[in-house]
């Protein structure tokens, strides 16, 4: 499963959540079997061309029509988030449905 997250720059451990506008890189994250396996760095969204399952964004109204054109399911978690937080509410159903 594909799972990208808008962050403030390209790094697995410091990077955090932020909303999409302020995004410096997109987080694909590979999770399989209950946990990441991979996270690979894009300077920006357009550049991503695999299918992808979630997007994943830091707060309620961020501009996820893009995602839901694409049937793309968005959730939303706590702004500023590290990228190990934001895959755990996501592994234990903790994320909201984003909302428009």
């Amino acid at each position: 499963m594909l799972i990208v997250l808008p962050l403030d720059r390209k790094d697995p451990v410091t990077a955090r959540l932020v909303p999409m506008e302020s995004a410096k890189a997109w987080g694909l994250v590979v999770f399989e079997e209950g946990e990441m396996k991979n996270i690979e760095f894009y300077d920006k969204l357009e550049e991503i061309n695999d299918f992808i399952d979630y997007a994943i964004v830091a707060k309620q109204g961020e501009p996820i029509w893009p995602f839901m054109e694409q049937n793309i399911f968005v959730l939303v978690a706590r702004e500023g988030a590290d990228i190990k937080e934001v895959m755990e509410g996501f592994k234990f159903k903790e994320l909201h449905e984003a909302s428009f």
